[in-house]
């Protein structure tokens, strides 16, 4: 069984029922599923999975008013129904595990991977919050939110990116698939800086990878799980498997990775065009790279360096 699973038959079972008791003049203020940090909130977890945080948990959000009111009566009453319902005892617990199960206020929520009580605000909010902090943010279910502000902050970060600092994000990643990829993967290797050469490649895939998402409207995990999240997007997902492969090559593959790189190049390109994003007509993705940045309407983000 995988967390969410579990996590959803923890609340039907167990949770749910004793918030429509205990809880009923408030049950319309609280909101409950399995939101953040780990594989489980993903759908991603497996039998490795289990050897650490692998136990029935849950997020409950309530707001500042509610906490005050009967956060800490809630707060004893999940402890108590955890411990009750539990039937697993995990080995180990990682640094972040249990910290971000169990009740708390949706501004601590969002908090952890905004830094404010909600959604980015201001673009550069938007440009330099970490991808994955966001992705962690819109991840896994929420089983139930009546009163509906949990809701609406994740679909805000979920959906919400101004379309500036997605053309930013996606600038900047052209330029740095051509700067690693296109040009100095090759020039590295002419130098005999074999390891400077599969750093440029390196940093190839993570920017290829950064744009397919951003090409999808969404935002990449943590890079544990990018590949893998990656094969479920429509456009260029399957391309994940060509990175993979791509990355895995030996030193001694060098043309075959060159060709390889030029293909995926291509395929950006053809999607950049698709798109509206680009008007430049060249194989060169530092080129469209400046015509996606031509497009931002912001004038203090245009003119900001192209290389975030």
């Amino acid at each position: 069984m995988q967390g969410i699973e579990m996590a959803r038959r923890f609340y039907e079972d167990a949770v749910k029922p004793v918030i429509e008791s205990e809880f009923s003049p408030y049950a319309d203020r609280i909101a409950v599923g399995l939101v953040g940090h780990g594989s489980e909130c993903f759908g991603f977890d497996d039998e490795i999975s289990k050897d650490h945080d692998f136990e029935p948990s849950l997020c409950i959000w309530i707001d500042e008013e509610s906490e005050r009111e009967f956060g800490f009566r809630l707060f004893r009453t999940y402890t108590k129904l955890q411990k009750e319902y539990s039937q697993i005892n995990t080995t180990e617990k990682s640094l972040r595990g249990s910290d971000s199960r169990g009740v708390m206020t949706i501004s601590d929520f969002y908090r952890q991977y905004t830094g404010r009580d909600g959604a980015p605000e201001t673009l550069k909010d938007w440009v330099y919050t970490p991808s994955y902090y966001l992705a962690e943010a819109v991840n896994g279910q929420v089983f139930c939110d009546p009163y509906g502000r949990f809701t609406e902050i994740r679909d805000k970060i979920k959906n919400g990116m101004p379309e500036d600092a997605r053309l930013k994000k996606i600038a900047s990643c052209a330029f740095h698939m051509a700067q690693s990829g296109q040009y100095n993967y090759k020039r590295c290797l002419s130098h005999g800086e074999l390891g400077a050469a599969r750093l440029a490649l390196s940093d190839f895939v993570k920017s290829a990878i950064d744009m397919v998402f951003l090409l999808n409207r969404r935002h990449t995990p943590y890079y544990k799980w990018s590949f893998r999240a990656m094969r479920e997007l429509e456009i260029l997902g399957q391309g994940a498997f060509e990175l993979e492969r791509l990355i895995n090559k030996s030193g001694d593959q060098a043309l075959e990775i060159s060709r390889e790189i030029e293909k995926f190049c291509a395929c950006v390109i053809s999607e950049l065009i698709r798109q509206g994003l680009s008007d430049s007509h060249t194989d060169y993705l530092e080129n469209h790279a400046y015509s996606i940045n031509g497009r931002i309407k912001d004038h203090e983000l245009r003119n900001s360096h192209i290389m975030l």
